[in-house]
C-alpha cells in the first residue's frame, strides 16, 4: 500500500539487516504472506528479490506491472512473458550480483512450491541456499500499530460472520449451506480471502461437507478466519443442538474453565508449556483427558495460522509470550463422540489482554 510506504520500508530495511547478520546475500520470496508483509499488496504467483543492500525488485507477468505498481510502494518492477524467462531473471539476479548464499522460505504456503526450488537449484548449482522463514517470522511476530488496527477490524467481521452462523445452524441444514451464509457476509463486510469451516461431526479444521446435516444431540463447531488488509482475526465457537448433558455438559464447562485460565495465565514473560500445563489438569479432573488434542495457542497475523504455532510446532511451546503478539486461542478442541469442542479467540497481547472477536451465544433449538 503505497500511503504506508514508511511502514513497509521499515519492515524491509530490518530484514535486510537480519541478512546481513546471517551472512546471506539476497532473498528470493516467493510466499504469498511474506511477499505482503513487505509489498503491502497481495498477488498471484509472487516473486520478490531482496538484496541484503540495495533496492528490491518484484517480478510480475506481462501486463501486470502497471497495476502492481499502483497498490505497492516498490518502484523496481520487471515483467517475463514465460516461465523460464521468470528463472533466467532470477538466476541472472544473483549471478550479476556475485551472491553466493540465498534465503528462501522452506514453507507449505501458497506458492512455496518445491517445484520451483529444484528448478532453483539445478540453475544455480554452485549457490547456498539458507531457510529465512525463522527471520522473516522474527518481525511477523510483533505487530505494529497498523498491523493491529487491521486485526481488529478483522475481528469485527469474524464477529459478524458468527452472527449470521447462529441464525443459519438448524437441524437438518448441511455444513456446506452454512459455510456458504458465513463466507457471502464475511466478503460483503470486506474479507477478501475468508476462512470458514464448519464441522457437525468430531473433525477439527474441517472442510465443509454438502452431505454432513446438522443434528440434535450434536454439536457443530464453526471456525472463522476473516481478513482486513489481508490481517486475520480467527475464533471458533461450538453450538449443541439441544439439551447438553453428561459428557457434552462437562466438555462445555471444561472449555469454559481452559478458556478462562487461557485469557488469565498467557501473559508477556510466561511459556506456552506453562499454560498448556493447566489446561491439561482442567481436562483430567473433568476425566476429558483422552480427547484432547495438545497445543492452546497459534499467532495469527497475515496467515490464520502463523508463529508461535503451539499446535503444530512442538518446540514453540517452549518459547514465551510477548508484548505485541497476536493470539489465537484456545486453538485445541475436545474431541468427544458427540462433536468437536472449541472455543477460540483472538487476543492482542499488550499491557493487558485485548479480545478483538468477543462474542456470547449459543444454540441449543
Amino acid at each position: 500500500m503505497r500511503e504506508n510506504e514508511k511502514i513497509f520500508k521499515k519492515r524491509l530495511e530490518k530484514f535486510q539487516r537480519l541478512l546481513k547478520e546471517n551472512e546471506i546475500d539476497g532473498a528470493v520470496i516467493r510466499t504469498l504472506s511474506t511477499f505482503i508483509y513487505f509489498t503491502g499488496t497481495k498477488w498471484l504467483r509472487p516473486s520478490l528479490l531482496i538484496p541484503a543492500e540495495g533496492e528490491p525488485i518484484v517480478i510480475v507477468a506481462k501486463g501486470e506491472k502497471e497495476l502492481f505498481m499502483e497498490r505497492s510502494w516498490i518502484k523496481n518492477v520487471e515483467e517475463f512473458q514465460k516461465t523460464e524467462d521468470l528463472m533466467a531473471m532470477v538466476t541472472v539476479w544473483i549471478r550479476k550480483n556475485g551472491y553466493n548464499t540465498i534465503g528462501m522460505e522452506f514453507s507449505i504456503e501458497r506458492d512455496a512450491y518445491i517445484l520451483f526450488y529444484e528448478i532453483f537449484k539445478r540453475l544455480n548449482p554452485g549457490v547456498e541456499i539458507e531457510d529465512v522463514r525463522p527471520l522473516t517470522m522474527q518481525l511477523r511476530m510483533i505487530k505494529d500499530k497498523w498491523e493491529l488496527e487491521n486485526i481488529r477490524k478483522a475481528g469485527k467481521i469474524a464477529v459478524r460472520g458468527m452472527e449470521v452462523a447462529v441464525e443459519t445452524i438448524k437441524p437438518g441444514k448441511s455444513e456446506l449451506e452454512i459455510a456458504a451464509e458465513i463466507v457471502r457476509e464475511l466478503m460483503l463486510n470486506g474479507s477478501e480471502d475468508p476462512k470458514v469451516y464448519v464441522s457437525a461431526t468430531p473433525r477439527a479444521h474441517a472442510e465443509p461437507f454438502r452431505d454432513i446435516k446438522v443434528e440434535r444431540g450434536k454439536f457443530v463447531t464453526v471456525v472463522i478466519g476473516a481478513d482486513y488488509n489481508n490481517y486475520y482475526a480467527n475464533m471458533t465457537r461450538s453450538f449443541f443442538i439441544g439439551e447438553p448433558n453428561g459428557r457434552s455438559k462437562s466438555a462445555i464447562e471444561a472449555m469454559e474453565r481452559v478458556h478462562q485460565i487461557a485469557l488469565e495465565k498467557t501473559q508477556p514473560g510466561v511459556t506456552f508449556a506453562q499454560v498448556e500445563r493447566e489446561i491439561a489438569t482442567v481436562y483430567r479432573e473433568k476425566g476429558l483427558q483422552e480427547y484432547y488434542i495438545t497445543g492452546y495457542a497459534h499467532g495469527v497475523g497475515l496467515l490464520i495460522e502463523e508463529d508461535p504455532i503451539t499446535t503444530i510446532v512442538v518446540p514453540h511451546r517452549a518459547m514465551k509470550a510477548q508484548k505485541g503478539m497476536v493470539l489465537a486461542m484456545v486453538h485445541a478442541p475436545l474431541m468427544i463422540p458427540e462433536g468437536a469442542v472449541k472455543k477460540e479467540d483472538t487476543i492482542i497481547l499488550g499491557r493487558g489482554l485485548e479480545n478483538v472477536t468477543l462474542f456470547d451465544a449459543s444454540i441449543s433449538p
